[in-house]
C-alpha cells in the first residue's frame, strides 16, 4: 500500500544434488508505466549456500523513506533480482516484478436512495497515508461535467479526515461522481462511484 514500507521475499531452490553457492545481486527502481526508469531506490547485493534440494527465502525491505519522492503518479516499482550460480561458467537466472502501489485514500459514502430532482449529501473522506504531515490538501470533484475544487487543511501522518458534498441530480439513470486528491508530497488519488439515480 502507498505509504508503507514494501516487504518482499525471494524464494531460491536448489534442484540438484550438488551445493551450490549462489550471488545475489537485487535492485529496485521507482519507473513509468512505460517501464522506463525513474529513479534507483534499492541496491543489495549478498551470497548464498543451498545444500542438495535445499531452498532459501532472502527477505527484502523497501522503506517509505528510500521511495516516497521518487514515485511518480503510475506508483510503480521494478524489482530485479539477478542470480549468479558460482563455479557454472555463469549460469545466471534474472528474476523481475513490477510492483503496482495500492490506494486505499479516498472513500466515498452514498445515501441509501438518490432521487431526481432532490438535495443529496455524501460523505467523502481522504487520508494521508504517509509517516509525515502534508500540507495543500486539495479534493477535485467532478460531477454531471462540472468540476468543483476544495481546498483543504492539512493533515498529520496518517490522519483521515471527511467532507460533505451536496449536490442535486437533474435527472434519472447512472451518474459517475470522480474524487482526485492531491497534496504537496503526492498527486492525483482518485476514486469513483456510480451512482444510481432513480425516477421521482
Amino acid at each position: 500500500v502507498f505509504g508503507k514500507d514494501i516487504n518482499l521475499i525471494l524464494v531460491l531452490s536448489n534442484l540438484s544434488s550438488d551445493r551450490k553457492s549462489v550471488r545475489v545481486d537485487m535492485s529496485a527502481s521507482t519507473i513509468l508505466y512505460t517501464r522506463r526508469a525513474v529513479a534507483e531506490i534499492l541496491k543489495a547485493a549478498t551470497s548464498v549456500e543451498l545444500g542438495p534440494k535445499q531452498g532459501k527465502h532472502i527477505r527484502v525491505k523497501i522503506p517509505y523513506t528510500h521511495y516516497g519522492r521518487y514515485l511518480t503518479t503510475d506508483k510503480r516499482i521494478q524489482v530485479t533480482a539477478l542470480c549468479e550460480v558460482m563455479r557454472t561458467h555463469g549460469l545466471k537466472l534474472l528474476v523481475e516484478k513490477t510492483i503496482i502501489l495500492e490506494d486505499t485514500n479516498i472513500i466515498i459514502k452514498l445515501p441509501r436512495r438518490v432521487v431526481v430532482n432532490k438535495a443529496v449529501s455524501l460523505e467523502i473522506s481522504y487520508a494521508n497515508p504517509l509517516p509525515e504531515p502534508v500540507s495543500r490538501c486539495v479534493l477535485l470533484v467532478t460531477l454531471m461535467n462540472q468540476q468543483v475544487k476544495i481546498n483543504l487543511a492539512r493533515l498529520a501522518p496518517r490522519e483521515r479526515s471527511k467532507i460533505y458534498f451536496e449536490f442535486t441530480p437533474r435527472r434519472a439513470g447512472p451518474l459517475q461522481l470522480q474524487v482526485d486528491f492531491s497534496c504537496d508530497k503526492f498527486s492525483h488519488v482518485k476514486g469513483f462511484v456510480t451512482i444510481a439515480v432513480a425516477p421521482a
